[in-house]
């Protein structure tokens, strides 16, 4: 099967899901209790004024209609008015998307490189202490809630040694660096504001490992366990009675071969750290998606609420894609099961 086959028909399986997703939202945004028309004419609106409003929603139209108009504007890439923020949900997305995207991918890459390097040298060191120690920091990052690990951390760091900042993005006063990405730790990086980086990197510090430290876990135990697998292979004990060097055979065949069942858990771990940093954006005041979607909640206003679910679902897909993708890349055998 040809990639380009492999990749049509990755998207339809994509595509299947995004639609999927798409009807629960609408279906569960019927289902809460409550009247978004009501909730954006005001609570002393009059009958006339929510009636209006409902006309101007499309909410007074069958269900079948409904579902079309809202179909037709996700497709146009209108998410709708956010009834909290009086401005469209796609620009609210767009304003604090990127700070969810840069606490997301700095957890990710902290527990992929702690991760990567423990199970390594678990599996290498089999049975000695190094292993033992290695799997209790796992087992300790397993169990160890995101809430608490926060908490811990901003009373240790932030009220007890002061060495670190508990909230927020940037110090107090320091402008944000021009925006490119809207990440505040790349954009200061291009723009050469050495000030601004490093002053991002700080408060980036504790919300990072809090949200990275609960995957590196899972993480080392997996690289732990495939790595372990691989280096009783035939082609390893062939490596080593051929002379190779134990850095070429564990990073140059080992550890490939290793990733290759690996990758399916990284793609699904960064999918669930788009969810799973609202719990920590909300402890450290994070001014991402978390902090918007709580907000959202708790004032009821369901285009925000549905936007983020749609959005970020999306980004879940599309990343399974590019997992998918990557087998090629891993092991290009994997082209002619498709």
């Amino acid at each position: 099967m040809s990639l380009l086959q492999i990749l049509c028909r990755r998207l339809l399986l994509a595509i299947m899901v995004v639609f999927g997703v798409v009807v629960v939202t609408f279906i569960v945004s019927h289902l809460i209790p409550g009247d978004p028309a009501r909730l954006m004419a005001g609570e002393h609106a009059s009958a006339q004024t929510v009636q209006h409003m409902q006309h101007v929603l499309g909410l007074d139209r069958p269900l079948p209609e409904q579902f079309a108009i809202y179909v037709g504007r996700l497709v146009r890439g209108d998410l709708g008015l956010s009834i909290r923020t009086q401005r469209p949900v796609s620009e609210d997305i767009r304003h604090f998307f990127p700070a969810t995207i840069e606490l997301s991918l700095a957890a990710l890459l902290f527990a992929l490189a702690f991760g990567l390097f423990l199970g390594v040298v678990a599996a290498v060191y089999k049975d000695t202490w190094i292993d033992q120690l290695a799997r209790v920091i796992s087992i300790v990052g397993i169990s160890m809630p995101a809430f608490w690990l926060g908490l811990l951390l901003l009373e240790l760091f932030y009220n007890w040694l002061g060495l670190l900042p508990g909230t927020g993005r940037l110090q107090e006063g320091l402008a944000a660096p021009p925006a490119v990405t809207g990440m505040f730790t790349v954009d200061a990086l291009l723009a050469g504001e050495w000030g601004t980086l490093r002053s991002a990197l700080e408060h980036l510090a504790l919300p990072t490992f809090t949200l990275g430290f609960v995957i590196l876990g899972i993480i080392m135990r997996q690289i732990r366990s495939a790595m372990i697998e691989v280096l009783q292979e035939d082609y390893i004990r062939t490596a080593r009675a051929g002379g190779l060097s134990p850095t070429r055979i564990i990073l140059g065949h080992a550890l490939r071969n290793a990733l290759i069942p690996s990758v399916t858990m990284l793609g699904l771990t960064f999918g669930d750290l788009l969810y799973g940093a609202v719990l920590t954006e909300t402890i450290f005041a994070w001014p991402g998606m978390g902090n918007y979607v709580v907000e959202s909640i708790s004032s009821l206003d369901f285009p925000s609420i549905m936007g983020f679910a749609v959005v970020a679902s999306l980004a879940y897909v599309l990343i399974n894609l590019a997992v998918d993708l990557s087998y090629l890349v891993l092991d290009p055998q994997i082209r002619e099961i498709g």
